[in-house]
């Protein structure tokens, strides 16, 4: 995750906001053969966001409008991105459609909140472009009946650095949001993928999912298992976040991997890993050291330690099983934060070069 800068931060527009401004402006240029410039729309929470158009084109049947996202102070993939919409008359009576264009991925997997076969524009998107489409249609007497096409150029590209692929959304991104608004390092988004991305597995039938605090203990947990990518869940520092979500959405199996450090602040009981927000206690590992067979010596060892590390580097001198203690006692607070649940749940220290250094038992 990149680092907040200091000071009060900028907030941006999502996807989806950009998305219906383009839409508001090129169906009002359909209808009066003129684009407003900006663009202005109410977003759900009340906001008025005035959008400046990159791109326009008009023709009889047809009109397009791009908007350049803003995310505001938050490092969004989607930051810069060309968001375009073009909208085209349909027969009278068809109503209103959306096209997946170039650069916006489509559903193929069951459980996210648009059904298969479908463009990836999220349900909030898709009602405010519906909302504007209707409120002009009132306002020009037009027949509410009409194809939106949303387009990202270098959408494709965007998505492999997203949750999409792991979501079964193919050819490019989704259109997101549910107020509109990008608030700079929030964490709801990120929470907001892990649920989703429990959604499709749950969906897809998987029994066994994983939750990794960062690459290198993915891979080591995907290779232990054999796990498709689907199963697995880019936790983060959001335990919680996992945790309480599959509390009430099930799966099976959980085996949730992470460095030393981040598991030890899990098994002390923390739910946000995030260095900001918890921290490692030397005092806790020294106290684990010694219910594992540690000297005195050890422990004092441990409790002046400068880092997570380095207290595992000392215990496992000592052939001290601190690394599995620690499994041990995340999965006991995973477990607990599960509330009886019916999740089996392991837990694998990996060091960092992928090795697998203590696990819970079964």
């Amino acid at each position: 995750m990149a680092r907040k800068p200091e000071g009060e931060l900028r907030r941006g527009w999502t996807t989806g906001a950009c998305a219906t401004a383009a839409t508001r402006a090129a169906f009002q240029a359909l209808l009066s053969r003129e684009f407003p410039d900006p663009v202005s729309i109410v977003l759900p929470k009340g906001d008025t966001p005035s959008f400046a158009l990159a791109v326009e084109g008009l023709d009889a049947d047809w009109a397009m409008a791009g908007i350049v996202k803003d995310a505001g102070d938050d490092p969004d993939v989607t930051h810069g991105a060309l968001i375009m919409s073009t909208v085209r008359r349909r027969p009278v009576g068809h109503g209103i459609a959306f096209k997946a264009g170039d650069g916006v991925g489509t559903v193929t997997l069951d459980g996210l909140p648009v059904p298969a076969g479908e463009p990836a524009i999220n349900p909030v998107p898709r009602q405010l472009m519906t909302d504007q489409i209707r409120e002009l249609c009132t306002q020009f007497d037009a027949p509410p009946d009409v194809e939106i096409e949303i387009s990202i150029p270098d959408g494709a590209h965007l998505a492999t650095k997203t949750w999409n692929p792991r979501l079964g959304i193919v050819g490019g991104l989704s259109i997101l949001g549910t107020t509109g608004v990008v608030h700079p390092f929030s964490c709801s988004a990120w929470i907001h993928s892990i649920h989703r991305g429990i959604d499709v597995a749950r969906a897809t039938g998987l029994p066994h999912v994983a939750g990794a605090t960062g690459s290198t203990s993915e891979a080591c947990v995907q290779s232990l298992y054999g796990l498709p990518e689907v199963a697995l869940l880019d936790m983060g520092d959001f335990a919680g976040g996992l945790l309480k979500y599959i509390r009430t959405h099930p799966v099976p199996r959980l085996t949730i991997a992470g460095g030393f450090g981040k598991l030890t602040k899990l098994g002390q009981g923390h739910l946000d890993l995030h260095s900001g927000r918890s921290q490692v206690s030397f005092d806790w590992l020294a106290q684990l050291a010694a219910e594992c067979g540690g000297s005195p010596v050890l422990g004092e060892a441990i409790r002046n330690a400068n880092t997570a590390l380095q207290a595992v580097t000392l215990a496992t001198q000592q052939s001290i099983p601190l690394a599995g203690a620690v499994a041990g006692c995340a999965r006991e607070t995973a477990v607990a934060t599960l509330r009886g649940a019916p999740v089996e749940v392991d837990v694998i220290v990996v060091d960092r070069k992928g090795n697998i250094i203590g696990r819970s038992p079964a």
